[in-house]
Parts: C-alpha cells; structure tokens; sequence
C-alpha cells in the first residue's frame, strides 16, 4: 500500500512540476554536423530533465542575421505564451554586443544577442521589457574561460533556467531600455498605384520568393483572383525581374513552368513558377537589400 501512495505521489509531483515549465525552441547557425547543437540540449537537460527542448532550425546560413530574425518571426506566434526561444546567429561573439532576454506583449521569450536578431518579433509582438543577461549569476557553472560558445555556456543555460522556471524574467539581469537593434528594410506600404515591399526570405525547398506584402496592403490594389499584375524586384538600385503574371489561388491555376503570384502560408504575397524555382531562374535573392514593386497590368 505504501509503495502505491509513493508512486502516486511521484506521478502527481512530476506530472505537476512538468506543467510548471515551457517549450524551450532553439536555432543556432551551427547546423548538425559536429557536437554543437547537442551540448546545448544537454546543457538544457541538466538544467531539468523533464524540459520539453525543440528545434526551429539549425541551419541559417553562417552569420546571416536577417534569417534568423525571419525564421522566428515565421515561427514564435504558433507557440503558446511561455515558450523561451533561443537564437543564437553570433558573429560577434566576445564583443561588446549586449546578450539579451526580450519578453514580447504576447507573452513569448527571446534569448539572443543584440545583434538585429530581434528585429521582427519586436516589431510583430511587441516589446513588453528587455533584460540583459547578468553573466555572473547565469552561465553555465566552469565556463568562464570559455569566450567562443556563448550559445552553451550563457544562452542555452539561460533559457532552460527561465523555461523550466528555475529563475524569472526578472532574475534575468538589469532591465535595460525598451528598444532593441534594429536592422533596416522596406517596410509593405501603397503609394501611387504601386504597392512597395520587401523580399525577407526564399522557399529554399522549391525557390519561391515571399514577400513581407500581407493582405490588408495587397488589398489596395483591388485584385480579384485571374487579374494579372506587373512585377519589379531590385537589389538596391539594381533591377533584377521585371514581368507580368497572374494572381491565383494555387499553383495549378498556371501551366507547368508558367510564373504565379499567390499568397503564401503566411497569407503573404509570393511569386513562383509552377514547378520550378523562380529564385533561381532569375537569380534572385533575399535580405533587406532585395526589394519589389507590383502594380495591377
């Protein structure tokens, strides 16, 4: 009989302290080639080995800022409240680039760098207060002559800690002004008959090109699904596309290798061909350098 009220008590205590924590999500740059990825889940696990620890994805392009702040804000409103993200795209590790935790509105956490990382989750979910992360109260115990990983030794550890609810957000470090480095882009808006826009990110699977042009600012141009619209795409001041295709619903609306514009996942706009890669049939890129223009034909 003892040993059930044991068990039973156990099964309570765990299933209890389990609810108590959030979803940990990671993405680094690393990739998963070597130990990288892996000594900061287990870094993670020490922390508490009943975390729930995912991965955004570990393969952003080495040092490119921009994706890794698109990728979470493609990603960070699908996880509920609580959920602690931890970014980690650090070429300047070791520098004077403050180590963050930013709380959104919507009640997310991002630990990261400074570095432009957080440039579109504030801006989407809004910056409810940022923290610096106080490195003599969290990092990992004997890793202070460690100046190169800081994605093991100070954000993964911090993230656990706030994730499995060892310290608060408060308990992060001194709280600092409510802002955060920003990277530049052009941001959607109508002007003129000509709607402006950005092209943050590729569909790298299948090379389709998405924009940052959501649906209230296409609406402005009145199409009806069939219309066909006049599509520039630059690169600074360089034009790299210009051309004419129609706007439909799904990519079977056009002939095979014919161009579309459609409306992504994110209900963004995008442009395609038909199973093929627009991206590189017309060299195209992504950034906050790649812009795009598009008016009704």
């Amino acid at each position: 009989m003892k040993t059930a009220w044991y068990f039973l008590f156990f099964i309570l205590f765990y299933t209890r302290a389990a609810a108590q924590q959030h979803a940990l999500v990671l993405q680094s740059d690393f990739g998963v080639k070597d130990g990288a990825v892996a000594a900061m889940k287990g870094v993670a696990f020490g922390v508490s080995p009943q975390l729930p620890v995912f991965d955004l994805t570990h393969e952003i392009p080495p040092f490119n800022i921009w994706e890794a702040a698109y990728r979470l804000q493609q990603t960070a409103p699908y996880w509920p409240a609580g959920t602690v993200f931890v970014s980690v795209i650090d070429p300047g590790v070791g520098s004077s680039r403050k180590s963050v935790v930013l709380q959104t509105r919507s009640g997310h956490y991002f630990v990261t760098p400074d570095n432009g990382t957080l440039t579109l989750v504030a801006e989407q979910l809004g910056i409810q207060a940022v923290r610096e992360i106080d490195e003599q109260r969290n990092r990992l115990p004997g890793s202070s002559a460690s100046y190169t990983f800081h994605g093991r030794d100070v954000y993964a550890y911090t993230g656990a800690r706030l994730a499995a609810g060892v310290i608060s957000f408060d308990s992060v470090g001194p709280r600092l002004a409510d802002t955060v480095l920003r990277i530049p882009y052009r941001q959607a808006g109508f002007r003129n008959g000509i709607i402006h826009g950005n092209i943050p990110i590729l569909d790298v699977q299948f090379g389709n090109v998405w924009t940052n042009i959501d649906a209230a600012t296409l609406a402005q141009l009145h199409l009806q699904y069939g219309d066909e619209i006049r599509v520039r795409i630059l690169q600074g001041q360089s034009l790299v596309f210009e051309g004419i295709m129609p706007y439909v619903t799904t990519f079977g609306a056009v002939k095979q290798g014919a161009p579309l514009a459609y409306q992504n996942s994110l209900l963004n706009l995008s442009f395609a061909l038909n199973e093929g890669d627009f991206a590189a049939e017309h060299k195209i890129g992504s950034g906050p350098e790649w812009t795009v223009e598009i008016q009704r034909k």
